[in-house]
């Protein structure tokens, strides 16, 4: 399994892992947008040249004031039968290490449901965010989102 920078001819491999898994879905052009803007923070998972998983990632471009650089998970996938191989960590320390190193990020945030329990072991138990606040409504089907918070203060050089 080959965790690798995302290119742009893999944003359709990536849109399809997104469409085959998740409720949440984006256009072509919101990809291209991420790959353009911070080419060094989304990553895809392969295999034998197949898209398995991907972490499409920013830097949040809204800081107000007084805040600190930081990137933000805007979505992250691995296929079914690809998952519990530790891809989604991988996916994700390799994005958080690019967002300290290359943007100088103070932190990395991200928005998860709050039913999803398998993603929340991830980000809580495994990798070490912490819930800040929750959201309501932030879904498009209603269902309220925990907005999470990971320090890389750690992770900067």
């Amino acid at each position: 399994m080959n965790i690798r920078l995302a290119r742009v001819d893999d944003l359709m491999g990536m849109q399809a892992c997104n469409l085959q898994n998740l409720p949440e879905n984006y256009t072509l052009k919101y990809y291209l947008y991420h790959a353009l803007t911070w080419p060094q923070l989304s990553y895809v998972a392969e295999e034998d040249g197949k898209i398995v998983g991907y972490i499409l990632a920013k830097m949040e471009e809204d800081v107000q004031e007084g805040d600190e650089p930081h990137g933000h998970v805007t979505s992250i996938s691995v296929l079914r039968s690809y998952r519990r191989l530790g891809l989604a960590k991988r996916l994700m320390i390799q994005s958080q290490e690019a967002m300290a190193t290359v943007y100088k990020a103070a932190y990395v945030s991200l928005h998860v449901r709050k039913s999803n329990r398998a993603a929340l072991g991830l980000y809580r138990d495994t990798l070490g965010f912490t819930v800040k606040d929750i959201e309501k409504g932030y879904y498009a089907d209603g269902e309220d989102a925990y907005a999470m918070r990971l320090s890389l203060k750690d992770l900067a050089r």
